[in-house]
């Protein structure tokens, strides 16, 4: 029988296990090649998962040799661009690890090549496949507490890598950020419109680069987005998920990345006189979700092919998220208020 989906990995680092598990335990989907440009990692991930597939250190080859119709693209961030053009122009599906490319001119000549050849391209943000976070986003959805005025998010770790982000320039932005920018947009339904960053890296930090960021951006639906975060924060630490206030004009909204979302409210009789008042306080609703994270976000890619439309995901909303760490950066780079649509429509490939 025939494969729904037949799927080259290109990549097969750590990550691609969980790609690859996901794929074993769904019949429609045949992984048909993996390729690595150490194709000894191939091999070795071949034998890892019981697979007799063939494996490449190219991927053109690869597409070409096994008729594939979507390619996995888990490689590292810098050769994002040159995966999505190989298989788009091969005319395979990309659904790939973040982030969408480096630059923003990539981003956005993936976008439009997808556009063109009329493929999916789409990104894993698997922090919106989370119940906690859907049940925030419900919260403000249904007006709970009123038309939001501010969204604020603290991320404060301290994970000790080592390897290639303790040498990084902008190791919190460029490589965590995304997830956190990714999040507000999802929680507010709002895209950036305007951007100031300031960049440091504090006492005590074992980074090269800045570890450390403040990130003010004004919002489509006239909110503010305000992001706090370092990656070499010791005692106190947040979730991997941030620590969440969305503030409306009826009451705020809190999420600390790891119980239940809840909301405290004006009471629908609100007493006068009061210097301050009493709220009413409001759970958050129950979010049953049969797939989370890597293995949500993948069911919706997969489904978004099925049924013929976008991904929620895809490269075109993803791309917003995306212009706001690049708008972030180039901010921080320049000490000036940046404008997301001019950034944008600015970046071409030299």
């Amino acid at each position: 029988m025939t494969a729904d989906y037949r799927v080259v990995v290109a990549g097969c680092g750590a990550m691609a296990n969980e790609w690859i598990s996901y794929a074993l335990n769904h019949a429609g989907i045949e992984i048909v090649a993996l390729v690595d440009i150490r194709r000894e990692s191939a091999v070795a991930m071949a034998a890892k998962h019981g697979l007799t597939c063939p494996v490449y250190t190219e991927v053109s080859q690869a597409i070409a040799d096994t008729g594939a119709s979507v390619v996995f693209d888990v490689t590292v961030p810098a050769s994002h661009y040159s995966v999505a053009r190989t298989a788009l122009e091969a005319g395979c599906h990309v659904f790939a690890e973040k982030p969408l490319a480096e630059t923003m001119a990539e981003c956005n000549e993936i976008v439009e090549l997808a556009r063109r050849t009329g493929l999916s391209h789409a990104v894993m943000q698997n922090r919106r496949y989370d119940p906690r976070i859907r049940s925030l986003r419900q919260l403000i959805e249904s007006g709970t507490i009123g038309r939001i005025g501010y969204v604020g998010a603290s991320f404060f770790l301290a994970p000790h890598f080592g390897g290639f982000r303790d040498q990084m320039d902008s190791p919190l932005l460029l490589d965590m950020a995304i997830h956190t920018f990714d999040q507000a947009r999802f929680i507010s339904g709002a895209d950036p419109v305007s951007v100031y960053c300031q960049e440091f890296n504090p006492p005590g930090s074992w980074y090269q680069g800045n570890a450390a960021a403040v990130c003010i951006f004004e919002m489509s639906d006239g909110s503010v987005f305000c992001y706090q975060g370092s990656w070499c924060a010791e005692g106190a630490p947040t979730s991997w998920e941030a620590s969440w206030r969305v503030q409306g004009e009826r009451g705020a909204a809190i999420w600390d990345g790891r119980e239940m979302p809840y909301a405290e409210v004006l009471p629908a009789d609100l007493p006068t006189g009061q210097f301050l008042h009493d709220y009413v306080r409001v759970e958050g609703p129950e979010v049953q979700m049969e797939k989370t994270f890597h293995q949500g976000c993948l069911d919706e890619m997969f489904r978004s092919l099925a049924e013929g439309r976008p991904a929620e995901t895809d490269g075109r909303d993803n791309r917003y998220s995306m212009a706001m760490v690049l708008g972030a950066l180039e901010s921080a780079r320049t000490g000036r208020k940046l404008s997301i649509a001019e950034f944008m429509q600015n970046a071409t490939l030299v």
